[in-house]
């Protein structure tokens, strides 16, 4: 009989307690679940392969393709748990009944400082063939708990384990690896509304990020942000200029009325931020 771990569980508990309190209560690092699970706590069998090895092993379990969140990084804000979906497809001759993820962050597997467990005791997978299935998990990750520190934005390993039918087990604790990002937010405001043409149009914003040691929101500094018009009758936006945020997050720059149409502030993201668009805001050019 496999023996599953109960860490899932105190994940759930987690994220449950974080639909009922802001992140500013919900704990310290202290609280934090970072003993992480092996292939026996998991599956109860072990992997006959090293973690660090990249060749397949005969008789275990290949994995296709991981995906996590689509694609997109786990961006997580200050006030509330963020869940994400973990997508894993393996295959084995005798079929695949059960997978596993989680994400840490840490020099090796001796210091982690950060963790975030899959939800489940087991993951749903759908056949599509009597060897191959896509199983998904789901992650969850709460500022100021499983993100306690800003230090733990960036780049985080990410372990994947699949069960065979027949049992056997793959299990790589450094699979591939994934980016854990602190929210961003953009803002902009395009004035004088109206202008006339030829005139001089100021456009400022601001770029912020979530802090998640005393869970609010400040400015990102030293940032190459696009400045970028789009015509009125157009679905499609040009980049006018690129100027970095002050020492604050702020932004601003003038610009010659020429036509009616949207600005906006466009971040191309950090491994420790996301991308972020503002909304266009509207001038009218008379």
């Amino acid at each position: 009989m496999r023996i599953r771990a109960t860490v899932a569980a105190v994940t759930g508990a987690l994220a449950l307690s974080a639909l009922l309190a802001p992140a500013a209560q919900a704990g310290t690092p202290g609280d934090a679940n970072l003993n992480k699970p092996s292939a026996a706590d998991r599956f109860g069998a072990s992997p006959s392969k090293s973690a660090f090895s990249t060749s397949a092993v005969e008789g275990e379990p290949v994995v296709d393709k991981v995906t996590l969140n689509s694609g997109k990084g786990f961006a997580v804000g200050t006030t509330y748990a963020k869940t994400f979906t973990v997508s894993i497809t393996a295959s084995h001759p005798s079929g695949v009944q059960d997978a596993y993820v989680d994400l840490w962050h840490g020099a090796d597997l001796d210091h982690i400082d950060g963790l975030l467990l899959a939800n489940e005791e087991a993951a749903t997978c759908t056949a599509a063939s009597a060897t191959t299935s896509t199983c998904k998990l789901t992650v969850t990750a709460l500022p100021g708990t499983d993100l306690y520190m800003n230090a733990l934005a960036g780049t985080w390993k990410v372990t994947v384990g699949v069960l065979a039918g027949d049992e056997s087990v793959y299990w790589n604790d450094f699979h591939t690896t994934h980016t854990v990002q602190r929210y961003s937010k953009q803002t902009v405001n395009a004035s004088p509304e109206p202008v006339k043409k030829g005139k001089t149009i100021t456009v400022t914003g601001k770029l912020s990020r979530a802090n998640w040691e005393d869970f609010e929101y400040h400015g990102y500094t030293g940032q190459s942000v696009k400045l970028q018009f789009r015509k009125k009758d157009s679905s499609t936006y040009s980049t006018v200029k690129t100027i970095k945020t002050n020492s604050t997050g702020n932004l601003s720059t003038t610009v010659t009325a020429a036509t009616d149409g949207y600005w906006r502030w466009s971040f191309a993201g950090t491994t420790t931020t996301p991308a972020v668009n503002a909304a266009g805001d509207f001038v009218d050019v008379q």
